[in-house]
């Protein structure tokens, strides 16, 4: 590759790490949120110009970062490896719709909407707890499938017990569960309780067990998961974070070692010189 293009890669991947460059994306992508907004609202005509002007500017800004961070990869198919990335090549390219005068105006600003999502990707932080999250994922999806099962018990205990009494909240066993999901999440669960006892006294029983499994034992590891799956990805991003510092630190001692090689050659041309000079 010729030097004056990994020069502009060079100058172009500096502007991109610039803070004040960063600030500047993550200010236009709030201000793209609070453009998408005013949409919500009836606005005269003027007004609406200046919106549509103001998201053209926002749409060509995300267009020349993205362009700015594609070219700036030593190569190109480089880019497109990391998730993240593709998420805001996706994203610039979807809101490139035109949001006025075709068939797809709903799609347009439904895709605009999305924007302030790269929120995630700007921020290394919010990048860290989507990941994580991502990463939990799995695992609480056998906690659900395993509170699943004890609703779906709880459901039919319910259904068979109580469904004379009540049949808008027991009567089968899809509607059983809607009920104890109101009941693990607390809404005015007392008087659905108090219900029951006035004709089976000890069904206090059923509701206080349903509750500690799900709302305490359930819940929690739910959050124990998150909590886990969240620390190994901080430990994972601070390992890299101190590579790269490694790296630069690296970096930095080379060229001294070069820079003082070079000096040393030239102390030495000029004591030769001076040396000739002197006979």
């Amino acid at each position: 590759m010729p030097t004056s293009i990994k020069q502009f890669q060079s100058r172009l991947f500096d502007l991109h790490s610039n803070k004040l460059f960063e600030i500047t994306v993550i200010f236009i992508i709030v201000f793209s949120a609070l453009v998408t907004g005013v949409k919500t609202y009836e606005i005269n005509s003027t007004l609406n110009q200046l919106v549509l002007g103001l998201d053209t500017f926002i749409t060509l800004f995300f267009l020349f970062e993205v362009t700015i961070r594609l070219i700036a990869e030593p190569r190109t198919l480089d880019f497109f490896k990391k998730g993240w990335n593709v998420f805001d090549f996706v994203i610039v390219v979807a809101s490139m719709l035109p949001i006025e005068g075709s068939d797809t105006v709903l799609l347009a600003r439904l895709l605009r909407i999305f924007r302030v999502l790269r929120l995630i990707s700007v921020i290394p932080e919010l990048r860290v707890l989507i990941n994580s999250l991502l990463k939990a994922l799995p695992r609480m999806g056998y906690i659900a499938l395993l509170m699943f099962i004890i609703f779906y018990i709880y459901a039919a205990i319910g259904s068979f017990m109580f469904g004379t009494i009540n049949s808008e909240l027991w009567g089968n066993i899809s509607i059983a569960m809607l009920t104890l999901f109101r009941v693990s999440t607390f809404e005015d669960w007392t008087d659905v309780m108090y219900e029951t006892m006035e004709v089976y006294p000890l069904s206090w029983i059923f509701y206080l067990t349903f509750i500690f499994l799900t709302a305490f034992v359930f819940l929690n590891m739910m959050i124990g998961v998150v909590l886990e799956a969240m620390q190994r990805e901080q430990n994972q991003y601070d390992r890299e974070r101190d590579d790269s510092e490694a790296d630069e630190v690296h970096y930095i001692k080379a060229e001294m070692d070069q820079l003082s090689v070079k000096l040393d050659t030239i102390e030495t041309l000029l004591r030769q010189k001076d040396n000739k000079t002197a006979d």
